[in-house]
């Protein structure tokens, strides 16, 4: 889960299928998919979003979305 890393943490994208098929196309319209590896630049305070960056974009992704992604630390 992103939930596990913090920020400045890597980690390596394993299963994203727990997520909704909208949630999953957005991911891989964005080049975000099983085996990417990402970044962790930023969690929001208060149950915000988590900020990665990917293929050298950042994306926001919602708290409740991001901890259904599997994610293995690198």
């Amino acid at each position: 889960m992103f939930g596990s890393l913090k920020a400045g943490e890597k980690g390596k994208i394993i299963d994203i299928s727990n997520v909704s098929h909208l949630v999953q196309r957005r991911l891989l319209d964005l080049g975000i998919t099983e085996g990417s590896e990402v970044c962790v630049k930023c969690v929001m305070p208060f149950g915000g979003p988590i900020m990665i960056e990917s293929c050298g974009q950042c994306v926001g992704i919602r708290r409740k979305e991001a901890v259904q992604v599997e994610v293995v630390k690198v």
